[in-house]
């Protein structure tokens, strides 16, 4: 997992051939002020999700792991904190994974937390089971999709 803020992605940019479109994009873009859905950047080896979903209590959200994605979580308004476990320590599966959706979800609980604030993103590798969405009321979000597969 990586932590950051937009104004310092170029630090990161070098570690997937894809990392400085999808940073490029959203920089050149209001995304805040556009309709939420799909923005296919490159097919299904790139794409983003803008999303303005409702938060919900931690004791209420699972983890979640990608085995053919990398996910980037932008935060564009509002507060979210998001939970973090490393994959080897998982033990509690409650959906098993699904390769069409390419998830598996966890009931295990997160043994680190973050706080994002607008600006900010965080960078899981499928090796990052990861709970998002967790607080209280809507943010507005970006979720980007770096296949890897």
């Amino acid at each position: 997992m990586i932590v950051s803020n937009l104004q310092n992605s170029e630090r990161i940019e070098s570690l997937h051939p894809l990392f400085k479109k999808v940073f490029d994009y959203i920089k050149t873009h209001d995304l805040l002020h556009t309709e939420c859905g799909k923005i296919e950047l490159d097919g299904d080896n790139l794409f983003i999700n803008n999303a303005n979903p409702t938060l919900i209590p931690a004791e209420k959200q699972v983890l979640e792991l990608h085995r053919t994605y990398i996910d980037i979580q932008i935060l564009l308004e509002g507060k979210e904190r998001m939970g973090w476990k490393a994959i080897e320590d998982l033990k509690e599966e409650v959906q098993p994974y699904d390769k069409e959706r390419d998830c598996a979800f966890y009931a295990d609980r997160p043994t680190s937390f973050i706080d994002l604030q607008p600006g900010q993103f965080a960078i899981f590798y499928p090796e990052d089971a990861h709970a998002p969405i967790i607080g209280e009321g809507k943010v507005r979000k970006l979720i980007a999709k770096i296949k890897i597969n």
